[in-house]
């Protein structure tokens, strides 16, 4: 099996896309973190985009930089292995677009080194994999607890919307895998988009979950919002767009109670998932791309 080439010599990037709130760098650093002690491998958490404009003070006085600067750092330093292990759900264009654009401008001013983007969090053309259905499951079960015994509320799956029908096809999946490990605990799981872009083309996000909340079986008793987003920012956590889509929806139809979990990424079994995709780029098993060095 295919190892980096110069171990002492590699660098690992927790990436995500990034976000004006420093909810979310704070928490892509904790992950990194727990992952560098897991793996024993030092763990960078670094943006695509965004973070470096989060002032310090509210980073724990730690000010963050986006990948490119930072691999550019690592490559001056003499680094000529790089694994960029993203902290996203399927497929992003982020991932397929920019990420490989933006490093091909780092190989460009250092053409010795060589880049190994690993697998998002769902693997589609991987083996099944209910491990992180199951880190879903948990936050429902979380929600049922407080419930009156014999409640069978609806479940949301809620994730933010895609331009690519690939990511949405994570959703779907995810909503089909939560629904079997739930079983008859609760009266159905439907997979929603907290929002889509405008065109018949970007139907496939359908339901939004603002829409979904106003329909019979949704708009009355209680219903689980799933939150499949994984730091808290714009749209997740305290104050953002989902919590503001349920309480409006909420004085829309006063006979519903919307009760919201807590983001997937801040359960620890997200860290078991990392680990595996990090060492199966680093080993050539599974990877989404492959950066050669120039000339190599």
């Amino acid at each position: 099996m295919e190892t980096a080439r110069n171990p002492d010599r590699t660098s690992v990037f927790l990436v995500d896309n990034g976000s004006l709130r420093p909810g979310a760098t704070l928490n892509l650093r904790r992950v990194a973190a727990a992952l560098g002690e897991r793996t024993g491998m030092p763990v960078e958490a670094r943006s695509l985009l965004h973070s470096n404009k989060v002032p310090a003070e509210e980073l724990d006085g730690v000010p963050a930089s986006t990948l490119g600067p930072a691999a550019t750092w690592r490559a001056e330093e003499g680094i000529t292995d790089m694994v960029v292990l993203p902290f996203f759900f399927g497929p992003s264009r982020a991932l397929s677009g920019y990420l490989p654009e933006r490093l091909g401008e780092v190989q460009a001013a250092h053409p010795g080194v060589r880049v190994r983007v690993a697998s998002p969090l769902i693997d589609l053309q991987a083996p099944t994999d209910l491990r992180l259905a199951r880190i879903l499951r948990d936050g429902v079960a979380e929600q049922l607890r407080q419930l009156p015994a014999g409640s069978k509320p609806a479940v949301v799956l809620a994730d933010h919307g895609s331009p690519i029908p690939e990511v949405t096809a994570v959703r779907n999946v995810l909503a089909g895998q939560l629904a079997t490990l739930l079983e008859d605990q609760v009266r159905s799981v439907t997979p929603a988009s907290m929002e889509r872009r405008e065109g018949d083309e970007y139907r496939f996000n359908e339901p939004l979950l603002e829409n979904l909340l106003d329909e019979p079986g949704f708009n009355q008793g209680p219903v689980i919002v799933s939150m499949l987003f994984l730091s808290p920012g714009k749209h997740a956590g305290e104050g953002g767009d989902v919590v503001t889509i349920c309480t409006e929806a909420e004085s829309r139809n006063p006979g519903l109670e919307t009760r919201i979990t807590r983001l997937a990424g801040e359960h620890d079994g997200i860290l078991a998932i990392l680990a595996d995709r990090l060492e199966e780029a680093i080993r050539g098993e599974r990877y989404l791309l492959d950066l050669p060095a120039h000339g190599a």
